[in-house]
């Protein structure tokens, strides 16, 4: 779904669609925050680390969770990532296998399967029940924020800090999927993803808040040759400006809906495209996770890398909840 831009306009000055949509926007907030305190989640038995965000659309969860992976792997520990497979038809719960395909278990999870043991699951606690006996000893989930079936013993809270919370609004009057304030409440450390303030609508912030930034890796060949880039993801245009950045000769972008579902056509429009402007075709490793080997041949993927500006706080966090549930 495309944000529609009225979603956007500056906190505490509504566009007269979204003071419109309040009404509903209250029931849902309503009804979010009674799920989530009548809820009695499922203890996994292993830690269980949630990487999440208040608002709709991509801010770079699934890279901090790939980061998170990593640091648990160099502590000794065998980290499973759990996801509820977004865009793929399987409920789960199912480990990700090299035979899966992003329209079974979403383009994230087939992306993270390449470096990191995943399961998909609709149902958390079945899923978390399928990682203890795989042999995990902690769990990194990505998104779940808002569902409270599963207990969480450390909650990371991302917001890109160029979008931030929009008009600071709940669905559908804004891009929140429940009050920013209660959400905080819940979240044991704010993750800012770029440059920009906190916003306020989050409250008083007594959690750490953790700085980071999200870039692409462009490799070296790529650099000084003419591209056509296509991406579908949750901010296009920050992909296309990190290739310019990083000196890629753009001729041309073409951006989809996020998790757009790629067909033969889409990528035979895009060669021919690419061919005319003697380009070499360049996407993410996201968008590639979405293509069949066959679609891929001619293509450049470009990877993107969780860089935090101080480890420090990350790794106090992980240490704390890694000793109490040893």
């Amino acid at each position: 779904m495309k944000p529609p831009s009225f979603w956007q306009t500056p906190e505490g000055r509504p566009h007269p669609l979204a003071r419109a949509l309040l009404p509903i926007s209250k029931v849902y907030a309503a009804r979010v925050a009674a799920k989530i305190a009548r809820h009695r989640p499922y203890l996994a038995g292993i830690p269980v680390i949630c990487v999440g965000n208040v608002t709709l659309g991509g801010v770079g969860k699934t890279p901090f969770t790939a980061s998170l992976a990593h640091r648990l792997k160099r502590r000794g520990r065998s980290p499973m990532i759990l996801m509820r497979g977004y865009g793929g038809r399987l409920k789960g719960p199912v480990r990700v296998t090299s035979t899966h395909e992003a329209a079974e278990v979403g383009d994230e999870a087939v992306m993270l399967s390449r470096d990191w043991p995943v399961i998909i699951a609709a149902d958390r606690p079945a899923g978390a029940r399928l990682a203890v006996e795989a042999g995990a000893d902690v769990i990194v989930m990505d998104d779940g924020f808002q569902n409270p079936s599963l207990r969480k013993d450390l909650s990371f809270l991302v917001v890109d800090a160029a979008a931030g919370l929009g008009n600071g609004l709940v669905f559908p009057a804004g891009p929140l999927r429940e009050a920013a304030g209660a959400a905080m409440a819940r979240a044991d450390a704010l993750v800012m993803v770029g440059d920009g303030p906190v916003p306020d609508a989050l409250g008083e912030m007594t959690a750490p808040v953790l700085r980071a930034r999200l870039r692409a890796i462009v490799p070296e060949t790529l650099i000084g040759q003419r591209a056509l880039a296509f991406c579908g993801i949750g901010r296009p245009q920050k992909f296309f400006d990190d290739l310019a950045r990083q000196g890629v000769d753009l001729v041309a972008t073409r951006a989809f809906a996020d998790h757009h579902p790629y067909t033969q056509n889409d990528i035979a429009q895009l060669s021919s495209a690419a061919a005319a402007e003697e380009a070499l075709l360049v996407t993410t490793r996201k968008d590639r996770a979405r293509l069949s080997p066959a679609l891929c041949a001619d293509l450049v993927e470009v990877d993107a890398r969780f860089d935090l500006e101080t480890e420090t706080p990350l790794d106090l966090l992980l240490e704390t909840v890694l000793k109490d549930r040893s």
